[in-house]
């Protein structure tokens, strides 16, 4: 098995199409159908299932791109690592974050990496926080920063870096914010709630509170960004819960403070793959001043 037949397939995977693969890649397309039939050749084992329109993964196929992600990962650290022990950082850092994360100034850490090492190719994706940790684990981000959605695996590590309580953020005429208390998850039982969809960090950390404490709840208004949430909310739609620095983004919403979650609900992270996977531009990513004590 070589490695351009790892990075021809995995190509085909991405784009669902072997032309489009064919022209990213800068090869034939007859090429890359050649290289293709030998790797199912030696696995003996079709791994994608061919239309006119589009290709698809064989379940042997998902199988197969998980590990050549991880290899095509490693190679790449090693290549970096090399560059790195001859003092020149170079290659690509893949970083994922999710929006309006705690603990971290995304852009102001990026541009202190960027003026440090120039030579380094910067990519950025933005999603939620359970995408990311599968992204990191799978090779395909170098690091994340992410709320803790899960413990860590052989394949997943995490560096925490702040911690926030719980806090309610409502319209100034709503009950909750006439009555000025602090309130209890008991006391949101029977509200509209305002939240993120269920990928985000914040959503499945509000979840599992308020599972644990026995209170069900139905999110009708589900968005993909702050704004939005705190749009709604300042238009009386709903009440959101959320961590206590969203206060900060809308001053005219009340915030209230949740009683018995003086304790951190949600934890932001650096996800990042194990020690000896982890490429040259995560770990001097990490060293960098910016992100201690966020």
């Amino acid at each position: 098995m070589e490695l351009r037949h790892l990075q021809h397939f995995v190509a085909v995977a991405e784009d669902q199409h072997f032309t489009r693969a064919a022209e990213r890649l800068l090869v034939s397309q007859s090429g890359l159908s050649a290289s293709i039939r030998a790797l199912e050749r030696e696995l003996q084992t079709p791994l994608f299932v061919r239309t006119t329109r589009r290709v698809t993964l064989t379940e042997a196929g998902r199988a197969l791109l998980r590990e050549a992600e991880r290899i095509l990962a490693g190679v790449r650290a090693a290549h970096e690592a090399v560059a790195a022990v001859q003092g020149v950082l170079r290659g690509t850092l893949s970083l994922g974050t999710e929006q309006c994360i705690a603990g971290v100034n995304v852009a102001g850490l990026l541009a202190a990496f960027r003026r440090r090492h120039p030579d380094v190719e910067i990519r950025l994706r933005q999603t939620g926080s359970g995408a990311l940790a599968e992204e990191v684990a799978a090779g395909r981000l170098d690091c994340a920063f992410a709320y803790r959605t899960q413990a860590d695996t052989d394949q997943l590590r995490s560096v925490a870096l702040a911690g926030e309580p719980t806090t309610v953020l409502c319209h100034p005429t709503h009950r909750l914010a006439e009555a000025g208390a602090p309130v209890t998850l008991d006391d949101l039982d029977g509200e509209v709630f305002v939240d993120f969809h269920p990928d985000w960090g914040p959503r499945r950390a509000t979840d599992a509170a308020f599972a644990a404490a026995g209170v069900r709840r139905t999110v009708a208004l589900e968005v993909n960004d702050v704004h939005s949430l705190l749009d709604l909310v300042d238009e009386n739609l709903g009440i959101a819960v959320v961590p206590r620095h969203f206060r900060h983004k809308r001053p005219s919403l009340t915030a209230l403070p949740v009683k018995g979650a003086d304790r951190p609900a949600y934890e932001t992270v650096a996800l990042l793959p194990p020690a000896q996977s982890t490429s040259p531009a995560a770990r001097a990513l990490m060293a960098l001043g910016e992100i201690r004590g966020a």
